[in-house]
């Protein structure tokens, strides 16, 4: 079992991206970050059915980072209120596993 390793979630414009997963991994609160390009989102938003061209972030981090991953996507995102989601992972490779851990600040 992995508890506090997570994968948190958000989507953003091309150029949010690729600055967002810069800043987390120089930071040492993400050991990865993949960038999916372009998917499209519908979301409600202010009582009307919105659609964008979205970036999907996949952060690798642990649930102890979480606020300061949070605080930084809040900081660095144009959206109002950005995704910002912690799924846990319940198992995984103990050799990337260990590699994850060890590219996290304590």
């Amino acid at each position: 079992m992995t508890g506090e390793i997570v994968i948190l979630c958000t989507s953003a414009s091309e150029e949010e991206a690729e600055r967002i997963a810069r800043h987390l991994l120089e930071e040492h609160v993400a050991a990865c970050v993949n960038v999916i390009p372009v998917q499209r989102s519908y979301y409600r938003w202010q009582g009307a059915i919105e659609s964008a061209a979205e970036y999907l972030l996949l952060i690798k981090s642990s649930a102890t980072l979480f606020p300061a991953v949070e605080q930084a996507i809040r900081r660095m995102h144009s959206y109002e209120v950005p995704e910002v989601l912690a799924l846990p992972v319940l198992a995984g490779s103990a050799d990337y596993l260990t590699w994850l851990r060890a590219n996290l600040r304590p």
